[in-house]
Order: C-alpha cells, then structure tokens, then sequence
C-alpha cells in the first residue's frame, strides 16, 4: 500500500478510477436495457441472445482496445524472478479471465435470464445459454489478446482481426436479405441450446490459452532482451526545413519519430486507417444521413490523429528530458513544432473527406470550420496536458510497455476535444444555422492559431513551475 501511495502516478490514478466506474456504471445501465430488450424479442425461448453473440462480440472487442491490455505489458517486473519462465504469463492469462469487465455482462445476461424464466421458458435452457454467453465472453477475451499482441507488432493484424469478426456474417454478406438474416439468427439460437455448444467453447479457449501463453512470452522476451533491434540503413535529411531554425530541427524530429518509432508510427497508422474509413463511410453510404452525426464524425475525423497522439504530449520527451531542460527555452521551440506539425496533419483528412463534398454530405465552408477549429481550440485545449504529462512514453516497446491512459485529466480533455465541439455546433445550428455556425467556428480557430506563440509560451511558464515534479515522474517512469 505504501509503494502505490508513492507511486509518481497515486494522484491521477485516482481520478482514473473514479472515471473508469462512473464509465462502468453507465455501460452496466446500458447493458440491462439492452438485455431486457433482446428478452421482450425472445417470445419465451432460450437462444435469442446467443443469436446475438455475434454482434455483441464485435462490440465487446473494440472496447477491449480501451479497458484491457495484454498480459506482456504488465509482466516484464516477474520475468527474472526465479520462477518457471510461463508462469507469470499463466497468471495474467488466467486473470483475463476472471476480470471484472468480463463479468459486467452479466448487466445483460442476468435481466435477459429472469425475463426469460417469468415468461415460461425451462430453467435450464436458461441456465446453459447464461452459461455459454459468459464463457463467449471469455473466450472474446483470448481472441483479443490474440489479436492485440500481433497488431502491436504489425498493424496490419487489425484487417485479420476484421475478417474473423466478419466470418459469422458471411451467409448474409453473400446474400442480404431479410430472410437470410432470420435463418441465421435461428441457426444460431438452435446451436446454444445443444450440450455440445459449451464443450465446443471450453475446448476452444484451452487452445487459445495455449497460443496465447507461447506468443506473449515469445514476444515479451524479444523486447527485454533487444533481440530484434535493427540496424539504421538510411538517414533522412529534410532539408527543407532547416529555413526554420530551431523549430525546424525538432519538426524534424517529430517527423522522423512517427516514421520510424514503433509506438508512434503505430499510432499514426492506425489514426489514419480510422479516418479514411469513416469518411469512406459517410461519403458514400447512407449511413450517417442525419446532419447532427455528420457533423460529430465530420469533427472526429479531423480531431481523432490529434487526440490519440497528443493525448501523452511531452511523453515521448520524456526519454531525453534531461537534455531540454538543459536549454529551457527549447522547450518553446519543441511545442510550437508540435503545434505546426500536427495542424500540417490535419490537411491528410482534409482531402480525405473532399468525396464528402463531392457527393453533397459535407460542404467546404464546413470542412474548413473543422479543420480550423481543430487546429486551433482543439490543440489549444490538448496541448494543456504537457504542463500535467509526467509518464516516460516507451518509442519502441509495445508488448511490455503500459498503455491506456496515465491520469484522469487526459480522459477528460480527450473527451472535451472530441464532444464539446459538437454540442457547441448543435447549439448554433438551432440558434443562427449552419453557415453563421461553421463562419463563426472558423474565426475562432483562426484566433487559437494566430494567437500560438502567446499561448504556447504561457504553457511553457507553467510546465517550469512544475519541471522538477514532472522530471521527476519522468524519470521514474522510465522503462
């Protein structure tokens, strides 16, 4: 207890944790609606929500890219105790199991259940589907730490992971319709009424645990070790920006880091990928017709790459840290090419979405609001994180390194960043309209932007008001 009390990050864990049960709570409110709904459509018989499984695991595994981390990333302290090398991955994987956000489904589950049983079905039709969606869960789990352990090495799993997801869906892919739909929920139903369902289930988690336990010890030991460190055979110049002076050099660096930094160029890829498929999504499907969520995935497309890389600003910073505080006026410098580079960024969704235009979803006059404001309120609100970041974040280490978020104040700016902006573009839209909304959105960016430099160095007297707590969070932090 005393050693987690001194932990540099005591503080923001517990605004963490209140932020994390009070997200529970609501997801535990939103799953007992949804149960007792799916149990109104079962007409009495057991199996309608294992006909829904399908749906409800493709939702449970994007969740679990912000609840869940792989056992890899918390062992690394255990690997040379002198205990069998597989037991400290054992113990992580057999807790994934028994962890409490497995067991939240049951919100859904349980009310599906009694409905169930006051409406006449058997008791133990009930019991056994209850039985099998909660081992479904389980089994979710294995799939995810699967999945999540290879996209950590190479993004391009994520597009495996999709295929897998899809493969329920395959019948009515082929063929959508209706009726396909219905003897497939049926096929599914029928199947977690038979005995040999769970069995079926219980003998696929084995496997998986037994793939599991060889990849993440494979790759946890290849990063502790360095054994796939590779040599630098080219060195990019970009010479262009020496015109810049010293922001130019860490432009530079920035640029450099997200292509050739594991961590970041993950995280730019994946940003990326999620902008072009959502603005895919909207511009050529009917999916998002209605203007209210046009505007938030118009918003989010823009702010999502700023968001997910600046939410640990100063993170990667941290590993030097020393050397910039050594010339303090450096750190100035650093966040104004922060600044600039990531609103240059802003140009790749920028011309992402123009099909939007296109094809009459969007307008230009509001891309351009979005765009502005992004780089201009948006950054402005992120970059108030460098004054509170003290967590080192690891530029190579994916497998053992932590994830998620470090304090509380990130989950609420980046929560900030991504709703607030729309409320406030619903609220004009009923007032003055869209046009005077997306004008006024527009100046407003263009003041943050202009206004930069002041501040940016007001940022600056703060974090050095600070500088010897944050130095010192940074340092212990350090893998």
């Amino acid at each position: 207890m005393l050693s987690y009390k001194r932990s540099p990050i005591f503080e923001q864990n517990k605004w963490a944790k209140v932020m994390t049960y009070f997200g529970a709570a609501m997801l535990a409110l939103y799953m007992i609606l949804y149960g007792s709904i799916i149990a109104m459509t079962a007409e009495g018989e057991a199996g309608r929500m294992i006909s829904f499984m399908p749906l409800i695991l493709v939702i449970d595994y994007l969740f679990r890219f912000v609840v869940q981390t792989t056992p890899g990333m918390m062992v690394k302290p255990y690997i040379l105790l002198p205990i069998s090398r597989y037991t400290a991955i054992e113990c992580f994987l057999l807790s994934s199991h028994l962890s409490g956000y497995n067991f939240l489904w049951l919100c859904m589950f349980v009310p599906y259940s009694i409905i169930l049983l006051f409406a006449g079905a058997g008791f133990w039709p009930v019991m056994l589907e209850l039985v099998a969606c909660l081992l479904i869960i389980m089994l979710n789990s294995q799939v995810y730490l699967f999945f999540r352990t290879l996209i950590n090495r190479n993004v391009l799993w994520f597009l495996a992971s999709v295929v897998v997801y899809a493969i329920p869906y395959l019948p009515w892919i082929l063929n959508p319709n209706k009726k396909t739909a219905g003897r497939l929920l049926d096929t599914y139903a029928e199947a977690g009424r038979a005995w040999w369902f769970l069995l079926a289930i219980v003998i696929v988690i084995a496997l998986l645990f037994m793939v599991n336990r060889h990849f993440q010890f494979k790759y946890v030991y290849e990063e502790i070790s360095k054994k796939k460190e590779r040599a630098l055979k080219h060195v990019s110049q970009f010479a262009f920006l020496n015109r810049f002076g010293l922001v130019g050099e860490y432009l530079k660096i920035e640029v450099k880091s997200n292509l050739r930094n594991k961590t970041m160029r993950t995280r730019c890829i994946m940003s990326l990928s999620l902008i072009v498929m959502f603005s895919m999504l909207i511009a050529y499907t009917s999916i998002y017709d209605n203007v209210y969520m046009q505007n938030f995935w118009c918003l989010y497309c823009f702010a999502i790459y700023s968001v997910t890389a600046l939410i640990k600003i100063m993170g990667q910073e941290g590993n030097y840290i020393d050397l910039l505080m050594m010339h303090r006026e450096n750190v100035i410098a650093l966040l104004k090419a922060k600044f600039w580079f990531y609103s240059a960024v802003l140009l790749i969704p920028f011309l992402v979405m123009l099909p939007a235009v296109f094809t009459g979803k969007f307008t230009l006059l509001m891309l351009v609001a979005y765009m502005l404001l992004t780089a201009g309120v948006l950054h402005f609100v992120i970059f108030q994180l460098a004054v509170y970041n003290k967590q080192t974040l690891p530029l190579q280490q994916k497998v053992t390194a932590k994830g998620n978020f470090e304090n509380g104040m990130q989950l609420v700016i980046e929560l900030l960043s991504l709703f607030a902006p729309g409320a406030i573009a619903t609220i004009g839209f009923l007032l003055v309209g869209p046009t005077y909304t997306f004008i006024f959105m527009s100046l407003i960016g263009l003041a943050f932007i202009v206004t930069h430099p002041i501040w940016i160095r007001h940022i600056y007297k703060r974090m050095m008001q600070r500088r010897y707590e944050n130095i010192d969070g940074f340092h212990t932090t350090r893998q």
